[in-house]
């Protein structure tokens, strides 16, 4: 496994670099973001969390502290990063004995809070030290007139490194795991008000 410096110095080298994707924002509602690149996989997961204003507060302030990535073969290089456009962060995976450190940029940010629909969440793009190429968007929702309270991911994807695409089959079945380990832990995190005020 990487030691914090090694992680640390990996995230300073990608600090600089470009997403490696053109389509910068396919995964936002505006039109005049980029599209999705043909082939490209398109995967959203939704799961509902529960009901009213203060689940919607407990929620969001989870994606803020990276709640949604407490999956334990999946590690955050770091929690205590900001939601913010341009901001680069470190996603360690650990699987099959090996560790593989993959690099990302938040592209963009969602904060709405009026209206039928109060948001909130963020999007990150994939940087070339990254197994995949593409971006995910992570999001919770209130819906005023229901009171519900829901989560979604959706990402739009290719592989990109060369292990990426040989094992691919694995490569989409990983990116399946994470979807729902994803939601279970924003499930606990909204469950436990102090989870989420460590």
């Amino acid at each position: 496994m990487p030691s914090d410096a090694a992680i640390r110095a990996f995230l300073d080298r990608q600090a600089g670099r470009p997403l490696s994707y053109a389509e910068v924002g396919c995964t936002g509602p505006d039109a005049r973001r980029g599209r999705p690149p043909a082939g490209s996989n398109l995967d959203r997961h939704h799961t509902v969390l529960g009901q009213g204003a203060a689940l919607f507060a407990r929620a969001a302030e989870a994606l803020r502290r990276w709640e949604h990535f407490r999956l334990g073969w999946v590690e955050l290089c770091y929690p205590d990063a900001p939601i913010e456009a341009g901001v680069t962060v470190g996603i360690l995976v650990r699987v099959l004995g090996f560790h593989w450190l993959n690099a990302c940029r938040i592209v963009y940010t969602i904060d709405e809070t009026s209206g039928p629909v109060r948001r909130f969440g963020f999007a990150y793009g994939t940087l070339e030290e990254h197994g995949e190429r593409g971006e995910e968007r992570f999001v919770v929702e209130h819906h005023e007139q229901s009171g519900e309270v829901g989560y979604e991911i959706f990402a739009v994807s290719r592989p990109n490194h060369v292990l990426a695409k040989l094992g691919y089959p694995y490569a989409r079945r990983l990116q399946a795991r994470f979807a729902r380990g994803s939601m279970r832990a924003m499930q606990r995190a909204v469950a436990a008000p102090s989870a989420v005020t460590r």
